[in-house]
């Protein structure tokens, strides 16, 4: 198994309604932070990435034919390096509409981590979101400057043969053209509405 397909939107940009698609046309099992979240024994493997530590991407993604969401986003140069026949998918959405649902769950969610037990020692998503993504700075103008840029970077790097920009509204048509995969019947799936974000929380257990 290889990684055949790599997203490198930033969550709430419908990384997990794309993790379904995904696994609809058969790029299954898709990583997201619930695969993280879901399977701690991967969480020393990202707390080394975010250090900038060397690691072998074989050792996550070995197991997987496609990645979304942070952690994974936050690699999306290294890891479309390290499998150079992905295809790469940069979900997007408008700047103000992400803030709002930004504010109201993930950067929510990172002011209510529990302290780490050694603060030199950060959570790999302290490190990934908080500090390497945003700054620390939650303000509307930081992090929507930080989406913009981040985008702009995606498509700055990703040779556009390569790439799709791609909002969930669109739909099966892109996605699989792109893709070069016959739609499916079925509608194309919403998932991870705001409610579906905290209500999917407490039945994890555990933050990253």
């Amino acid at each position: 198994m290889t990684l055949q397909v790599i997203g490198a939107g930033l969550g709430r940009t419908g990384t997990l309604t794309l993790k379904t698609a995904l696994e609809m046309l058969g790029f299954s099992p898709c990583h997201h932070m619930l695969e993280v979240i879901a399977k701690p024994e991967q969480r020393p493997f990202w707390s080394r990435a975010a250090k900038g530590e060397a690691v072998d991407w074989e050792e996550v993604f070995g197991a997987y034919r496609a990645s979304v969401d942070w952690p994974s986003c936050h690699f999306y140069k290294a890891l479309a390096a390290r499998y150079p026949d992905a295809k790469v998918i940069l979900t997007v959405r408008d700047p103000k509409r992400w803030f709002d649902s930004m504010t109201k769950t993930i950067l929510q969610t990172l002011q209510t981590i529990p302290p780490d037990v050694d603060p030199s020692q950060p959570s790999f998503a302290r490190l990934i979101i908080s500090q390497q993504t945003f700054g620390d700075d939650f303000s509307e103008a930081s992090v929507i400057g930080a989406y913009e840029r981040h985008n702009a970077e995606v498509r700055r790097s990703i040779p556009p043969e390569r790439l799709l920009v791609f909002e969930p509204e669109q739909g099966w048509e892109p996605l699989c053209r792109f893709l070069a995969t016959p739609p499916p019947s079925k509608p194309f799936p919403k998932t991870n509405s705001q409610e579906e974000f905290w209500a999917r929380l407490p039945a994890q257990g555990q933050r990253p």
